[in-house]
């Protein structure tokens, strides 16, 4: 076998990087690597000698397969598969073996090119982990003649094999992808199987393959609708089939490029550059660019210990600087901040991505290189799915990339320091650099790339900064210190506004300025609705100086104190007293009002080492909530008796996490009374539930009648409810605590609360969704608690409700079928101020 292979170009016209491709699954290296070519010649030559391995029924597409083992995927323009060959007329047959130079497929340029996506055809080396690619060319080829890349065998490929004592799996699916299993769905097959390690085999019309090969997926020949059969053996083998199938007959359409925001072109209009609208607002600032240079490592290193050794300490450095803005996003109430960060911890740890690294280092690579190859190999399997959603989750595997080859190579900077309130610039952004700057001073940000679902988006939401994102590389010809007005919630940014615009601008922001002064002058008073219904609204917080600026909003209460803050980042719980201490300065804050403090809700996806609480494969449904605290009597009870010593005593709320039947509610009830006997009390603190799980919720009669209270935490509520991880990005879009099944949970809730003489909150992230807020107090609600910021909004919005229109409405919502419709009929009844 020659392990050296030179490849020419099988079409003449200006090459391209893969990158460029207006194809996020070629684009993102998912098929592989290799280069673009525009074609300018009508027929495509064979770049080496070879074998034909797989010709596609419409003949947009052929893998070729050469000498050394490389399996060199030549596909023809963008779609092309929805062409049914029209416009492609196949030279050879699969079998065939070629030359160099020999023509395998004639293209008619000019049907192809009204009819397809995209002209734009790619080499793709499908098997590329087994070969470094070297000598790429650029600028026009000639077909036929110029060298494209060499190709250097690293390794030979291995297969596993299969005990013939392992267990057996089948199954039959038939295939919903759109042009059947062409490249880019044989892709999403491959990936399905690939993180088991049973070997799966896809069988069709009396031929069977891997499914862990695109390739040969690709070489069945499967359509539409055909039925195919699957075969796994192996330990997991039930779980790979099931999941081979899923990918099979999961239905997608053929054009996916038009998916990807970033792949839509700007379109500039009066001047103004047009995005999309990642985070609402208005701002005029001076541009700051924060254009980051990737450090560049060697690719190969002749110690692959002390390269191994190098990479467990820069991964230790990065986990432990992660967990940090973990414990400080918990401690200040910052939920999404904190899930953003606790995602990029479980990314460092995962398996895949450091057995990768770990392979790579042992061929030769440093450690660098082989972290950088194998976070590559990430983003490949989630451009994969071709799901835009997690697509954008590819920013943050290139974050943590950059973070620890900065840390690898010593090349790590401070975060820039700013004096005056700017509007950031950049390709993109990482959660990780807007968290590092402060949020004073970040008027707003604008992207070229990116997308609304991304993580920096959601943060840029969450700290309430405007945020323009997919505007493309119009944006990257703003410089710093030039003045801009950017218009995030309508789309666009004015790169060179005039006097008058910017007049008319500043008199928007401060006409919106105006309106937050007068509702934040007006905070203090009650929130009444126009027919004279009051609702608290109280602020979640985690500690006294949130309760002070919850206060300072006009707080009637605090909902939620978040008790997390006091246990993390430490080698061992803190003590009753400084318990005490924490609890107490929370009531002093707030003086003469209600404070509602959660006992400790860990487990799930907050983790506190020192309880050692054991490992869980579904941590979600194991011990989280009031379970941990049985899980740990002695910790619960200290708690407990903390909470006892404060006082006024008349003012404190216990609220208990988790609780899913009476008996849990009971049992706590007792120990209070207990301790509290102990401690020679006559006054008990209120006790209420969280209502988090379906359980809860239609038990609520049962609970209220031992509860004094009940507060609703949707965010969990709705995970339960509709079967979705909140974690999980391929769902986040779909996870809307709207849902009328929610709506109906909530509406019971009261009910049962109502039976009893009790009253129900809303401490979750609805709470704070203006929106719901009418569906909310229409359900019966009569407390709100969100973010101090938040208080003056809320209270205004209730100002504005007829509760009996509320009440109607809510009740007709119960019978829509999607959050969707839930959300458009309540923008139609209560249109956004």
């Amino acid at each position: 076998m020659n392990p050296s292979l030179q490849l020419i170009a099988p079409f003449s016209g200006p090459l391209l990087p893969l990158s460029q491709v207006p194809d996020p699954v070629f684009a993102g290296l998912m098929m592989g690597d290799g280069l673009a070519i525009e074609p300018l010649s009508s027929t495509l030559l064979a770049p080496c000698d070879g074998v034909i391995s797989q010709l596609a029924r419409t003949h947009h597409a052929l893998t070729l397969t050469a000498a050394n083992g490389a399996q060199i995927l030549l596909h023809i323009g963008i779609d092309t598969v929805q062409l049914g060959g029209a416009g492609f007329t196949a030279l050879v047959a699969q079998g065939d073996s070629v030359r160099q130079g020999q023509a395998l497929i004639e293209v008619d340029l000019d049907v192809v090119a009204r009819q397809a996506a995209s002209l734009i055809s790619m080499l793709v080396i499908a098997n590329g982990e087994h070969y470094q690619l070297d000598e790429r060319a650029s600028g026009l080829a000639q077909a036929g003649e110029t060298p494209l890349l060499r190709l250097h065998a690293m390794h030979a490929a291995t297969t596993a094999s299969v005990s013939t004592e392992a267990s057996e799996s089948r199954g039959r699916a038939t295939v919903r992808h759109a042009g059947g299993l062409h490249a880019r769905p044989a892709a999403l097959v491959q990936n399905a199987a690939r993180p088991f390690a049973a070997q799966v085999q896809v069988a069709f019309k009396g031929h069977s393959v891997n499914a862990k090969s695109m390739v040969a997926l690709m070489t069945l020949g499967v359509a539409e609708e055909d039925d195919v059969e699957v075969l796994a053996q192996g330990s997991d083998a039930a779980a790979a089939a099931a999941a081979v199938i899923a990918a099979l007959q999961t239905r997608s359409q053929g054009a996916h490029a038009t998916a990807q925001p970033v792949a839509r072109p700007t379109v500039a209009v009066a001047g103004m550059l047009s995005g999309v609208c990642a985070a609402p607002g208005l701002a005029i600032a001076p541009v700051f660019r924060l254009d980051v240079r990737e450090p560049e490592p060697a690719q190969s290193a002749d110690d692959p210990q002390r390269e191994a050794r190098l990479l467990q300490q820069a991964l230790q450095q990065l986990r432990g600087r992660i967990g940090q803005s973990i414990n400080d996003a918990m401690r200040c109430g910052a939920q999404a901040q904190s899930e953003i960060f606790s995602a990029h911890l479980a990314v460092l740890d995962d398996p895949e991505l450091l057995q990768a690294s770990q392979r790579g280092i042992a061929s030769g690579l440093s450690a660098g290189f082989a972290f950088r190859q194998a976070i590559s190999t990430q983003c490949q399997l989630l451009t994969a799915l071709g799901n835009p959603l997690l697509a954008e989750r590819i920013a943050d595997l290139r974050d943590l990339q950059r973070q620890l080859l900065q840390i690898l190579l010593g090349e790590e900077s401070p975060p820039p320091v700013l004096s005056v309130p700017v509007i950031l610039v950049a390709d993109d952004l990482a959660p990780s650099q807007l968290a590092s700057l402060p949020q004073d001073k970040v008027a707003g940000m604008l992207t070229a790339a990116g997308g609304a679902t991304a993580h920096v988006a959601i943060l840029a939401r969450a700290l309430g900064i405007p945020a323009l994102v997919a505007c493309g590389p119009a944006a990257l010809q703003l410089h710093t210190g030039q003045q801009v007005l950017l218009d995030a919630s309508q789309g666009w940014c004015h790169p060179a506004p005039d006097e008058r615009t910017l007049s008319e601008a500043a008199g928007r922001i401060a006409a919106l300025a105006q309106r937050r002064q007068h509702m934040q002058a007006c905070a203090n008073a009650a929130a009444v609705t126009l027919d004279g219904v009051s609702i608290e609204v109280a602020v979640n917080i985690a500690n006294a100086d949130e309760a002070r600026e919850g206060l300072l909003h006009g707080a009637d209460s605090v909902g939620l104190t978040r008790t997390e803050f006091l246990f993390i980042d430490r080698q061992q719980a803190p003590d009753a007293a400084e318990q005490r201490q924490a609890y107490q300065a929370v009531l002093d804050a707030m003086p003469e009002r209600p404070v509602i403090i959660r006992t400790l809700d860990v487990g799930g996806d907050k983790d506190v080492p020192y309880l050692q609480l054991p490992a869980e494969a579904n941590p979600a449904l194991g011990l989280r909530g009031i379970r941990s605290g049985f899980a740990d009597p002695a910790l619960l009870d200290l708690q407990l008796n903390a909470l006892l010593s404060v006082r006024p005593l008349s003012r404190l709320r216990i609220l208990l996490p988790m609780i899913s039947e009476v008996d849990e509610l009971l049992l706590v009830r007792q120990r209070l009374e207990l301790l509290a006997g102990q401690l020679g009390l006559s006054e008990r603190p209120q006790l209420g539930v969280m209502i988090e799980v379906p359980s809860a919720a239609l038990l609520a009669d049962q609970l209220a009648r031992h509860a004094d209270f009940l507060s609703i935490g949707t965010n969990d509520l709705t995970q339960y409810t509709l079967a979705m991880d909140r974690c999980n990005a391929t769902l986040a879009a779909r996870m809307d605590a709207l849902h009328p099944a929610l709506l109906r949970l909530i509406a019971m809730t009261v009910e049962g609360a109502r039976q009893h003489g009790k009253w129900v909150g809303v401490c979750g992230a609805l709470a704070s969704d203006p929106a719901a807020v009418p569906v909310l107090v229409g359900l019966g609600v009569t407390e709100l608690s969100v973010s101090p910021g938040l208080v003056p909004e809320i209270k205004s919005r209730i100002r504005g409700l007829d509760f009996a229109e509320c009440q109607r409405e809510a009740r007709a919502m119960q019978t829509l079928s999607s959050a969707r419709e839930v959300r458009q009929r309540a923008q139609h009844c209560w249109p956004a101020a």
